[in-house]
């Protein structure tokens, strides 16, 4: 077989087609064993099932029983091991799983809280800019009083003008 990378591999004749694989398929699978395993269903459904194998197990026939109660339902004891065997390393990919999620969902929320921040902080700048630029702005009220004062001086000196014009001397 050639290492060289120009060189195509020789073909393999499979026994069944190649199917594309989907990596996260598996993990999804375990969620969902994992999700079912957490549930008052899977318990009522243990529940039964024990109480079945241990009702048949005891009270059927010697010659029908499969785990005799005089081996102490080993039969069932490793039945049960199995089940837990499977049971948590499923749960604990699952956990993974969602702590992956978590991780990712915490990225995007400190992410979008950095945006807001920015932004807030943009915001605010721009508010103080508008702040500085209407106190260097005339104001309606601050015009009104500039041109009463004038009104006033002016006024003034029309009756200064008038006294001095009457007043001769």
């Amino acid at each position: 077989m050639s290492d060289r990378l120009d060189t195509p591999l020789r073909s393999r004749r499979r026994w069944l087609p190649k199917r594309p694989r989907n990596k996260d398929a598996f993990g999804k699978i375990a969620e969902g064993i994992a999700r079912f395993l957490g549930t008052p269903r899977f318990l009522l459904y243990m529940t039964a099932f024990c109480a079945a194998w241990l009702g048949w197990n005891t009270l059927a026939p010697e010659a029908a029983q499969f785990d005799p109660r005089a081996l102490n339902f080993t039969l069932l004891t490793l039945m049960l091991s199995l089940q837990a065997s499977y049971s948590a390393p499923l749960i604990l990919l699952a956990q993974d799983r969602q702590t992956d999620r978590d991780r990712v969902a915490a990225e995007q929320d400190r992410q979008r809280s950095e945006r807001n921040l920015a932004d807030t902080e943009y915001l605010a700048r721009e508010v103080a800019a508008l702040r500085l630029a209407i106190s260097e702005v005339a104001t309606r009220d601050f015009l009104r009083s500039e041109l009463r004062s004038l009104l006033e001086e002016l006024q003034d000196d029309r009756e200064e003008e008038r006294s001095s014009a009457a007043d001769p001397g």
